[in-house]
């Protein structure tokens, strides 16, 4: 191929081609799938992009045939081209014919590198990673259509890579699970809040949040604290009482330290002081003491339970869910009006 505007307008082509892999690749390992799926309803590039991410090693397999492709047809196009035009261009300079082609070849060879590595890869990765979703579903819609095409080809590829896998005792995968625990979103605070690019306070409560995954209810109960109960003959009169002299909303009801309900003040304000409380007590919210507080913090927001007793030790203990936001927020002022 000597013609020069054939060859360029070929090689601009093929990098071209190239970019679109090594974007599409580095876009779908870089993408987060839920933002697919929030917005899989009204685009159709997100529901392609959402469809690839579930097929990942297929699609990689997809873009690493493109990419080798494209650098084949370079080497197989371009560097002749280039050597073929460099060499008369040396000789003319005085070289002798050997050297003036060695030098052709090798300064061919380096510029369709340049080209391809720079232009053809380095490039169109950096602008991937830096907008993974919205380069995902730019490209999703044309690579589909490639791997529609290819499809045979991408699964034979695919299938012997991960027999290779199999042999070494590695079950492959074929979608990318990003899974990050509360130590890694520990270390990544922490190193965040180190260099300054989070404020002290927000690591604080971030770090505050993180504990709650490991603490238990046990751990968050002030053993201190004497929980304010009623005795089940109480009446409305000792209800409230109990509740002025200790600030709070609600009070447990039990006898001989056991606690059989709870008791909101509010329902017991309009009955005479001297009717029973028993009508108006509810049953309390249970936990066993090694009940992790995040785990213990969702089943009282689900159940609407201000209020739980931890169970299996040797003395009643009482977590709110004013403990829980004091643990979130130090600085916040707890009331105490549980």
């Amino acid at each position: 191929m000597s013609n020069p505007w054939v060859v360029l307008v070929t090689t601009v082509a093929i990098i071209a081609l190239s970019a679109f892999f090594v974007a599409v690749e580095f876009a779908m390992l870089a993408a987060r799938r839920h933002r697919f799926e929030d917005a899989a309803a009204t685009s159709r590039t997100a529901r392609a992009a959402l469809r690839s991410s579930h097929e990942l090693t297929v699609l990689l397999a997809g873009a690493q045939l493109g990419i080798t492709a494209c650098t084949l047809a370079l080497g197989a196009i371009t560097k002749p081209a280039v050597h073929h035009w460099l060499t008369p261009l040396f000789a003319s300079w005085g070289l002798p014919a050997v050297p003036a082609d060695v030098v052709g070849f090798v300064l061919a060879l380096v510029i369709v590198t340049f080209l391809h590595l720079v232009v053809g890869e380095m490039a169109p990765k950096s602008w991937a990673i830096a907008h993974p979703e919205a380069s995902a579903q730019l490209l999703a819609l044309p690579m589909r259509a490639f791997m529609w095409a290819v499809r045979p080809v991408l699964r034979a590829l695919n299938e012997s890579a991960n027999r290779m896998l199999r042999r070494v005792g590695v079950e492959p995968v074929d979608e990318m699970v990003a899974v990050t625990d509360p130590a890694s979103l520990r270390h990544l605070v922490e190193h965040s809040a180190n260099v300054g690019a989070l404020d002290e306070a927000f690591s604080a409560q971030l770090s505050q949040a993180l504990e709650l995954q490991r603490i238990t209810v046990r751990d968050l109960a002030d053993p201190a604290a004497v929980p304010v109960t009623v005795p089940t003959t109480a009446t409305a009169q000792d209800v409230q009482r109990a509740s002025l002299d200790s600030g709070h909303l609600r009070i447990l009801v039990g006898d001989a330290g056991a606690v059989t309900g709870v008791v909101h003040v509010r329902d017991t304000l309009m009955s005479e002081p001297t009717a029973p409380a028993a009508p108006f007590v509810r049953p309390v919210y249970e936990l066993p003491g090694d009940t992790l507080v995040a785990t213990a913090f969702a089943g009282m927001r689900e159940g609407r339970h201000h209020l739980a007793v931890v169970t299996g030790g040797e003395r009643t203990l009482v977590v709110t869910l004013a403990d829980v936001v004091e643990r979130l927020l130090p600085q916040a002022t707890g009331t105490g009006a549980a």
